[in-house]
């Protein structure tokens, strides 16, 4: 039996962007032995995932001798062991956890040792010293647009790990960019999540029949945006702004608004949030999608007029329907992450709408309706066969080494 090829990244916790990362490395390994690992063990299958094995138990058995291992996608570069640990935590503990460890270093120290085995810093980039068993590793379209912001410590643990790395591709410029400071090649190709379109088409299209989704399709004669933004927009002043900035949108174009949840992992999104828009619009101009199935939130992107939200991978996912997309810049300078904008300006033409402040969602949305379909649906033809080529490359090349 052919040794197995090992698909591992944060689709341990909710966020549509992982769990979509696995789901197309798998679609595009038809036939090859995959294993599921994260972190933690967890079974995402209620909301679309899988079932994932904790990396540091797998790679210490019989089945993991000879594996590949493919890190398949994400801001994986950046992440810390501080919050890759919240991240994994259960909502209803997290608030209790972060408060008490957030002030008591050595305890965290000591809790993230117990949690993760090691003492790493970056525990979602992996090298095959740390298991020595794994026949390559490899990343795939990964990020680390902060990089140069990062923990000096955790810069120098990824850099290194990098290095000894059997292949690398990362999704944008400015990670691209970061790494050859160091001396470091890397090939720049998109997302994974470009091929959502390609690769799920009949199952998104089954799910926007159904549920939420499809009451939801059909709430606006002239149709919906698809509208997210994370906890980091729960203040008042915020949430007020985007109920006012999304109002002016909907009376102008006759548009509704269906608000979702990108992530439901704490430090993602909060449904408390939404749900205080939509009550802060017109009557009947929003509605909440409640479901954190990944293929309901698919099919409510792929089914609007366009997406708008701090969300990278809602954008991502727009653009592989071919949809207008513009991503919306943190409101405290300090939670600012540069993926986004990072993102745009490696993929999306000069002078398109990328990420605005709150003030700007109006103009910003109205700016990126206006762009012309077919532009839009050839990019999404383009980038999905970009990355189809490379990913098939970087496998081959692995196969053969």
């Amino acid at each position: 039996m052919a040794p197995p090829v090992i698909l591992f990244g944060a689709f341990d916790r909710h966020n549509i962007g992982d769990l979509l990362f696995a789901q197309v490395a798998a679609a595009l390994l038809p036939g090859r032995r995959l294993l599921f690992a994260g972190l933690a063990d967890r079974d995402l299958r209620p909301c679309g995932g899988h079932q994932v094995v904790a990396l540091r138990r797998l790679a210490a058995s019989a089945q993991a001798a000879g594996a590949t291992l493919l890190h398949v996608g994400g801001e994986l570069l950046t992440c810390s062991a501080w919050q890759a640990a919240v991240m994994l935590l259960r909502a209803d503990e997290a608030p209790a956890a972060i408060g008490y460890l957030a002030q008591r270093p050595a305890e965290r120290r000591a809790w993230l040792q117990r949690l993760f085995g090691s003492d790493e810093q970056a525990p979602y980039a992996v090298s095959r010293q740390q298991h020595p068993g794994l026949a390559r590793v490899a990343f795939a379209a990964v990020g680390g647009a902060d990089l140069d912001h990062a923990d000096p410590a955790l810069r120098a643990e990824v850099l290194g790990k990098l290095r000894a790395a059997d292949a690398l591709s990362v999704r944008e410029a400015r990670t691209a960019a970061h790494l050859a400071a160091a001396g470091i090649a890397a090939a720049v190709v998109p997302d994974p999540a470009v091929m959502t379109a390609e690769l799920f088409g009949e199952t998104i299209a089954r799910a926007a029949a159904a549920g939420e989704a499809a009451a939801l399709r059909g709430a606006w004669a002239a149709g919906y945006l698809a509208v997210q933004f994370s906890a980091e927009f729960g203040d008042h002043g915020s949430l007020r702004e985007i109920a006012r900035q999304l109002d002016q949108v909907c009376a102008a174009s006759g548009l509704g608004v269906a608000l979702f949840r990108a992530g439901a992992a704490p430090w993602h999104d909060a449904l408390a949030g939404l749900e205080q828009v939509a009550a802060w619009m017109r009557p009947g101009a929003a509605r909440v999608l409640r479901s954190p199935d990944l293929w309901a939130v698919c099919a409510l992107i792929a089914g609007s007029r366009g997406f708008c939200g701090s969300s990278l991978h809602g954008r991502i996912v727009a653009t592989a329907f071919g949809l207008p997309r513009l991503n919306l810049r943190a409101p405290v300078a300090a939670a600012r992450s540069g993926k986004q904008a990072a993102y745009a300006a490696t993929w999306d033409a000069a002078g398109a709408p990328a990420e605005v402040e709150l003030p700007a969602i109006a103009s910003g949305l109205q700016a990126a309706l206006a762009r012309p379909a077919a532009l839009l649906r050839q990019q999404a033809r383009e980038q999905a066969a970009v990355y189809r080529q490379a990913f098939a490359a970087q496998m081959a090349a692995l196969d053969e080494g």
